[in-house]
């Protein structure tokens, strides 16, 4: 079974800090809002400086957290591995929308690096949650503001994730839909490891969007696409704006839907997989 126990908030702290180093800020806390929020405010008052950048910030619960389309994040303390990073950019408003999938794709890379045996299962449903097979295992959010200090100088874009440890059976009964967690995944490495390797993942991925775009992402993205071949709808509040067959990514990371009418590049919106 994977090592799910969350250490007290000042170990684990002190366990990532050691794993990120280059790391400006790491601090994680009993409970708070929102880490996406709060690295938001920390970087839109501009504590700290642009060179202190990246920064992470973890908590044990989130009383007001959120996934895509603002919808709650349902966790319990101790049951959810729940973390955001602030990272500069100076990618153009036109290129941060592939940010979004760029953090899915980033986050089931690593942490298929740590899965063992159960990595195959574990893929990602566009735009960014990571699935383990037919059930989500965690939910991540991309958001971004300006640089305060200069708004030339680009973005800070803050990526979040929380990730079921324990609670998947209780919480596919309550949902009713499949819901994964890692102690289904049977990794045996320590979660400060998992943050680490995420963490990473992410900056680098910013980094190598930021130089190359998303074209160098287009191949990584298929080999652990959930939807590839998949008949699927497209949906904007319970309304289906389209129906086709998923067929990966193009160079801006929107999903490609296969239609009657052609191949339709889809920016927003929810993806469903169920029988229309």
């Amino acid at each position: 079974m994977s090592d799910v126990h969350l250490p007290s908030p000042a170990t684990l702290a002190e366990q990532v800090r050691e794993r990120l180093p280059h790391f400006g800020v790491v601090d994680w806390v009993q409970e708070t809002g929102s880490t996406n929020a709060d690295l938001l405010e920390q970087a839109r008052l501009q504590v700290g400086g642009r060179g202190l950048r990246p920064w992470l910030r973890g908590a044990h619960l989130q009383n007001t957290g959120r996934g895509r389309a603002g919808r709650n994040w349902q966790n319990r303390p101790g049951q959810a591995l729940m973390f955001s990073c602030a990272f500069d950019t100076s990618l153009a408003a036109a290129e941060l929308p592939a940010l979004s999938p760029l953090a899915g794709l980033a986050a089931t890379e690593a942490l298929r690096g740590l899965a063992g045996a159960g990595a195959d299962a574990l893929r990602v449903k566009w735009p960014n949650d990571v699935m383990f097979g037919e059930g989500k295992l965690s939910g991540v959010l991309v958001e971004t503001t300006r640089n305060a200090v200069d708004r030339s100088a680009g973005h800070v874009v803050v990526i979040g994730m929380g990730t079921n440890l324990t609670d998947g059976e209780m919480l596919s009964r309550e949902l009713d839909r499949p819901i994964a967690d890692w102690a289904g995944v049977g990794a045996t490495v320590p979660v400060a490891e998992v943050v680490a390797t995420v963490a990473r993942a992410w900056q680098e991925a910013v980094m190598q969007l930021q130089a190359l775009g998303f074209h160098a992402f287009i191949e990584r993205y298929a080999r652990v696409d959930a939807l590839a071949g998949r008949t699927v709808r497209v949906l904007d509040r319970g309304e289906v704006l389209q129906t086709g067959t998923a067929a990966g990514t193009d160079t801006h990371g929107r999903l490609l839907v296969r239609t009657d009418a052609g191949v339709m590049p889809v920016s927003v919106g929810e993806i469903s997989v169920r029988a229309a």
